[in-house]
């Protein structure tokens, strides 16, 4: 829709699932925004809004108003996100240190019968227990203060409600022992439990937050990869300056070991670059004038002079960051049931908390206040929904991270989480099965040479063999043709060493083919016809060869020399050496795979069978494509797509997931849910498997949160009491829900381990 865009920021302040909720729900309900999605993992907003009606002052206002801070407009806030990380902390750290140091005089005091009198005096206690209730654990009582001011709840109120119930009770037995005990009531003060609650949960947050920080490690490492200075070079001088203040048209010099600042063109000088950051690929990649160089990418030789193209967000690595982070921060189909559960699951928890009071208080055994007052306080405290929150995002950030390291680019969560469900992958053939350049595959000289070479008895250059000078003939003319082939018949007798000669009377005829004097000979390069034309007739043995050729798809060269035909080449789209490897993985996991085609019958048939594939569409116009696609999914099919160009848009954006090769058109990688940034087909089977395993921990994280909170939360009410005398002590309860945020960051944190 016209006016519609998708912004992200950066939201601070918030610490667990709840807290990305409401901010959520609230940003949902701000003029101008369509739909929002608050990722607590990354700590990102990512909103859809209409930029007519959309008011970032209102928004940032909405989410103030929670008592959490959005940094509308600032670009790059990971370093930001990093420092309050950081603070954040060291922060927990100096409450961790105060808290565990009077808790444990608290333990002392409650639990050894034979302790020192002062620590067993409850008001010793409640002095002990008071900081850490209301400094330690200030930040809850905001926080619940103001989802309560809001007409909402988070985690928050469940600690605050669990660790308040429990301190003022203690309050009201220390001023009303007497009247209690005069009432045949038996009083104990629960200092010691809120403390303790309180120093489990902030130790328990201290390592979730600490190991938070390490599921954003793919973007600390694309950033890291930025060049910071450039050389600017103005008349003739060089002047250092800040990547920031860099405009497009700059001239900047790359010195050798340096990165390449921003995206551009070689403007003069040659070197070697290594681009493996992007590519993938470990072997240097020559640069000569008018050719491309992306930033970030290492200069391993010469110095040149680069114009700039693209600055700031528009270059390359800036777009693959801005990617990996909103993907990070989307949401997989699955979370849509996540989202349903935690809307209602702190309400249903206090409620539940309740109905525990009522229930030990009125059916309890004695002493009835006390039993329920623990029970209500467990219930409470185990019901973290943090867990739940963490189970998805976690393991997104991981595996989408750890695929952009490996050259793996997924748009969305959505693709992540369909690709392990393909059943069936389409192949474009041009750029992805093939390198989609033209090469000579087939080669065949005549069997007479060496008569003809003694008929001819023609003085060589002393470095030169008879058949060596043949192709520096044929090479000489081929170097000043304009056709599309040429080049790789240069490229396939440069090989050889050969020598370049002076072309005489060069001659290009479109359509048929160019010829010219060398040496004192006269050279034909081109078709059948232009052969015959000009008086040479075909060789047998060669232009049967040559007709078998053709029938398998390859465009045939006939060369002459003198008018006699002396060689025939086959030139053809040079398969890749891994598509056959990764068509029988693909096949070896059950995924059907078909190759798709604008090229005629026969090329499609020979490409088939170079590479194991029994399935193809040959000659298929672009809509066609689409129309394929759209028909297998009816069929009930999980499509994959893969293609590179234009033409393979329509076929990307229709299929349930688009694979598009980096190397491939804007258009394509624009329309494609998953990038493969070196353009190495080898990536897809690694991109399912991929997508498999971060499904599978995501599964196994969800197991554990719900399965945690369905056991745990009945044992907190007091189900084990009937059968085994057990009631839970809200210590245990505490523990236990910090144990259980810390698995599910911890088991997301496997992925990044994981070999593909």
């Amino acid at each position: 829709m016209s006016g519609n865009k998708t912004i992200s920021f950066h939201v601070s302040g918030m610490h667990c699932a709840s807290c990305a909720s409401n901010v959520q729900r609230k940003l949902t309900k701000t003029h101008g925004v369509i739909s929002s999605n608050v990722n607590y993992a990354n700590e990102q907003a990512t909103l859809v809004i209409n930029e007519h009606k959309f008011n970032a002052f209102l928004a940032s206002k909405a989410v103030e108003s929670l008592g959490y801070q959005a940094h509308i407009g600032v670009e790059d806030t990971t370093d930001l996100a990093e420092k309050e990380r950081n603070v954040e902390i060291a922060s927990l750290k100096n409450r961790l240190f105060l808290s565990v140091f009077l808790t444990i005089f608290l333990l002392i005091g409650s639990m050894i019968p034979f302790s020192p009198k002062i620590l067993m005096n409850p008001w010793v206690m409640f002095l002990l227990a008071t900081p850490i209730q209301f400094w330690v654990g200030k930040n809850y009582y905001k926080s619940a203060w103001s989802a309560f001011l809001n007409k909402t709840t988070n985690m928050d109120t469940l600690i605050v409600l669990g660790t308040s119930v429990a301190y003022f009770f203690s309050i009201i037995v220390l001023i009303f022992k007497n009247s209690f005990e005069s009432n045949g009531i038996q009083t104990h003060v629960y200092f010691e439990t809120s403390a303790t609650i309180i120093t489990l949960i902030l130790l328990g947050k201290y390592f979730e937050t600490r190991a938070k920080g390490q599921t954003s490690l793919a973007i600390k490492k694309l950033i890291g990869l930025q060049a910071k200075v450039a050389h600017l070079v103005i008349g003739k001088t060089v002047k250092d300056v800040q990547i920031s203040k860099l405009k497009v048209g700059d001239i900047l010099l790359v010195k050798p070991g340096e990165k390449v600042p921003v995206d551009g063109v070689v403007f003069s000088g040659t070197s070697y670059l290594d681009e493996s950051m992007v590519t993938g690929e470990s072997l240097p990649v020559e640069k000569i004038k008018g050719d491309r160089v992306i930033g970030s990418t290492i200069n391993k030789s010469g110095s040149f002079e680069m114009k700039t193209e693209k600055i700031g967000s528009d270059t390359m690595l800036a777009n693959i960051i801005q990617l990996v982070k909103s993907a990070q921060g989307s949401r997989p189909p699955i979370q849509k049931l996540v989202d349903v559960v935690s809307s209602y699951f702190v309400p249903v928890v206090i409620v539940l908390s309740i109905l525990t009071f009522g229930i030990w208080f009125f059916f309890g055994p004695e002493p009835k206040l006390i039993r329920a007052l623990v029970s209500m306080i467990s219930v409470l405290i185990i019901a973290c929904p943090c867990a739940l929150g963490l189970a998805t995002p976690t393991s997104l950030m991981v595996g989408i991270g750890k695929g952009a390291q490996i050259g793996i680019l997924i748009k969305n969560a959505e693709a992540l989480e369909t690709a392990n469900k393909i059943t069936t992958i389409i192949f474009d053939k041009t750029g992805t099965l093939t390198k989609g350049k033209p090469e000579v595959q087939k080669a065949e000289f005549s069997d007479d040479l060496a008569l003809i070479e003694k008929a001819f008895n023609w003085t060589l250059p002393d470095n030169l063999n008879f058949k060596t000078y043949l192709q520096s003939l044929i090479m000489s003319v081929e170097t000043k043709s304009h056709h599309p082939l040429a080049d790789a018949v240069v490229k396939y007798f440069a090989k050889n060493k050969g020598q370049k000669f002076e072309v005489k009377n060069f001659k290009d005829i479109p359509g048929k083919g160019v010829m010219g004097v060398v040496d004192g000979k006269d050279v034909l390069v081109g078709n059948r016809k232009f052969l015959v034309e000009n008086g040479t007739e075909p060789n047998k043995k060669l232009d049967q060869k040559s007709q078998d050729w053709q029938n398998n798809g390859h465009t045939v060269t006939y060369i002459s020399v003198n008018n006699i035909h002396l060689l025939s080449l086959g030139i053809a789209d040079a398969v890749k050496e891994e598509s056959r490897n990764v068509i029988k993985k693909l096949s070896d996991i059950g995924v059907k795979v078909l190759m798709m085609t604008g090229d005629n019958a026969g090329t499609a048939k020979y490409i088939a069978n170079s590479i194991g594939l029994s399935e193809y569409i040959a000659e298929v116009l672009p809509d066609d494509k689409e129309q394929k696609v759209k028909e297998l999914r009816k069929n009930g099919d999980v499509v994959g797509f893969i293609g590179d160009g234009i033409n393979d848009a329509p076929a990307l954006a229709a299929a349930d997931v688009g694979i598009a090769m980096g190397l491939g058109t804007d258009v394509a990688i624009e329309s494609a849910g998953i990038t493969l940034l070196r353009s190495d087909i080898s990536l897809v089977p690694q991109a399912i498997h991929l997508s498999k395993l971060t499904m599978q921990n995501i599964k196994q994280n969800l197991a554990w949160a719900f399965g945690y909170n369905i056991l745990l939360i009945p044992v907190a009410m007091g189900a084990l009491y009937p059968i085994w005398g057990i009631q839970l002590n809200p210590m245990l309860a505490s523990a236990a829900m910090a144990f259980s945020s810390l698995s599910v960051v911890s088991n997301a944190l496997r992925l990044r381990k994981i070999k593909l």
